[in-house]
């Protein structure tokens, strides 16, 4: 590969990445403020308090109108164990790099 090739390539990683990154930011910065609140969520489900929620909807004690996915078992797991997996990514993309740096 000559210069040119070269400088053309690394110019399209550089331009290319650019808006990759500034979403990954706003992503991070919108998961950093959600952070608290999933682990809300976390505790929540399965708890006293969900169990009880769960009892009264059960028993119709609750409106119609009123939006209950929360309660279901699987969305909330999935939900959480999508946030997980994401975590994981992320913690295997970190460790991968500081190998990749303590190699050379």
């Amino acid at each position: 590969m000559d210069a040119i090739e070269r400088i053309r390539e690394m110019e399209e990683i550089l331009q290319g990445a650019k808006p990759v990154l500034a979403r990954l930011d706003a992503a991070l910065e919108d998961y950093a403020a959600l952070w608290d609140r999933l682990r809300a969520l976390d505790r929540y489900y399965g708890g006293e308090d969900w169990r009880a929620d769960l009892a009264m909807d059960e028993a119709g004690q609750l409106p119609r109108s009123l939006r209950r996915g929360v309660l279901s078992e699987d969305e909330v797991y999935d939900l959480l164990g999508d946030e997980q997996r994401i975590r994981e990514r992320m913690r295997e993309l970190v460790v991968t790099d500081t190998e990749k740096e303590e190699q050379t």
